[in-house]
C-alpha cells in the first residue's frame, strides 16, 4: 500500500491544535511507545498533529512527543518546501522505522521544540521507511529523498527520544535561529 494525502475528514476525526512542548521537557528525550493504529485515541492524535502542523509557520513535521504524548506517531508534509524534490503530501505514520538509508549529506535543521536554534546534521539523502497508517493500521513503505528524507529521519528521531541538537557534530554546528521580517 502507498502512502497518500492523509485527511482527518475522510476518517471522521476533526483535528485540534495542541501546544508544542519545548526542550528540556522530559517527554522529548524518552523513547516513544509503539501504538495500536486502530485505537480511536491514536486516530484523534493523528488529526491533532496534522492540525497543529498546518497552523505552525515553517513546520514540515510534528511528532507526538512534541505535543506531550509519548507515542510513536508523527506527521510530515514537505509539499511547499523549496528544498523538497520528492513529496508524498500530508501523511501520518505510526510505529515507523528506517528500512534503508544511503548517501549521507549535511543539512541545516530546526525544530519547533528547540525554537531558538538551528544546526547542521548529517542524514541519509535517500531513505526507505516502513510504518502503519492511523485508522486502518495498513503497512506502508515510503521511498523518498532529499528534504523529505531529512524530515522523516528528524521525526523518527523524535520518536526515539532524540532532538536534532543530539545529532550535530558539536557546538560549532549549532546556530541561533535567524528571524526574517
Amino acid at each position: 500500500m502507498n502512502v497518500r494525502d492523509w485527511s482527518e475528514h475522510e476518517l471522521g476525526v476533526e483535528g485540534r491544535i495542541r501546544p508544542v512542548v519545548r526542550a528540556p521537557d522530559p517527554v522529548l528525550s524518552a523513547p516513544s511507545e509503539k501504538v495500536d493504529p486502530a485505537d480511536p485515541a491514536v486516530l484523534q492524535l493523528a488529526a491533532d498533529l496534522v492540525a497543529t502542523m498546518r497552523v505552525s509557520p515553517g513546520c514540515v513535521g510534528l511528532a507526538a512527543c512534541q505535543v506531550g504524548v509519548g507515542w510513536h506517531i508523527f506527521c510530515v508534509d514537505v509539499t511547499d518546501h523549496p528544498k523538497a524534490r520528492t513529496t508524498h503530501g500530508t501523511f501520518v505514520l505510526c510505529n515507523a522505522r528506517v528500512v534503508e538509508a544511503t548517501r549521507k549529506e549535511k543539512g541545516r535543521e530546526g525544530c519547533m521544540s528547540v525554537p531558538d536554534l538551528t544546526g547542521d546534521v548529517k542524514r541519509a539523502s535517500r531513505l526507505t521507511v516502513a510504518g502503519q497508517l492511523p485508522g486502518t493500521g495498513a503497512e506502508v513503505v515510503v521511498e523518498t529523498d532529499a528534504f523529505e528524507a531529512r524530515a522523516l529521519q528528524h521525526e523518527i528521531d523524535h520518536c526515539d527520544g532524540f532532538l536534532f541538537v543530539d545529532r550535530v557534530a558539536g557546538a560549532h554546528a549549532v546556530y541561533p535561529r535567524k528571524t526574517y521580517l
